[in-house]
């Protein structure tokens, strides 16, 4: 059994969002816990981890309670870095593998580190027949949204591997949905890409996306 990867003292950066591997996010940083933080992860190539709330604000609040997290969460990478005025920096990352967190800190300054453990990546699993439709709809969306939005910098063009993921295609429908932050978690934490899908497919039919 090949041994499994663990990171120590990952900066943890907690959202009211899900980060899903290969997936493109946007962040405006301006509070000083979190500005030194990207700035050092930049410099070093260095990924910080994105895990979202179970209870709390994104935004330190004096007097408010302490943020509570999940304990699964995802590698970030930091593609894109501007700080167009002092005290603020824009970034985009790209979300990579996700990880378990095994202890946790709150530094003096508020910055939350932890001792992860690394999870094994989705097994690539072809999209079956009766799930197709899944692909389709997520093509056309993906379309419609470079359509719609030209201005927009973050745009994917899927290829046909992808559409044909299980893994790819679901995590990327659970980013365009509107669904709460506990379902998304729990979506992103299923070792099992067929699943996710079918429940996936189940959203889209409630919705009335799907046909």
């Amino acid at each position: 059994m090949p041994q499994q990867l663990t990171l120590s003292s990952l900066p943890l950066f907690p959202l009211n969002t899900v980060l899903f591997p290969d997936g493109e996010l946007a962040l405006h940083v301006f509070e000083v816990r979190y500005l030194d933080m990207v700035r050092k992860c930049h410099q070093a190539g260095a990924p910080f981890g994105v895990v979202a709330l179970s209870s709390g604000s994104e935004v330190r609040k004096a007097g408010a309670p302490q943020e509570q997290l999940y304990a699964t969460g995802t590698l970030a990478s930091i593609t894109e870095l501007q700080s167009p005025q002092p005290g603020l920096i824009n970034l985009r990352c790209k979300g990579g593998d996700r990880f378990q967190i095994t202890q946790q800190r709150l530094l003096n300054h508020g910055l939350w580190i932890a001792d992860v453990l690394i999870l094994p990546a989705d097994q690539q699993v072809s999209v079956p027949p009766e799930l197709l439709v899944c692909s389709e709809l997520l093509a056309n969306a993906l379309q419609s949204l470079r359509e719609r939005t030209p201005e927009n910098a973050v745009h994917i063009t899927p290829t046909a591997g992808q559409l044909n993921d299980c893994a790819w295609v679901s995590n990327r429908w659970c980013e365009l949905l509107p669904m709460p932050v506990e379902l998304k978690q729990r979506l992103m934490t299923l070792d099992n890409p067929i699943a996710r899908l079918e429940l996936v497919s189940d959203v889209l039919e409630k919705t009335g996306i799907s046909r």
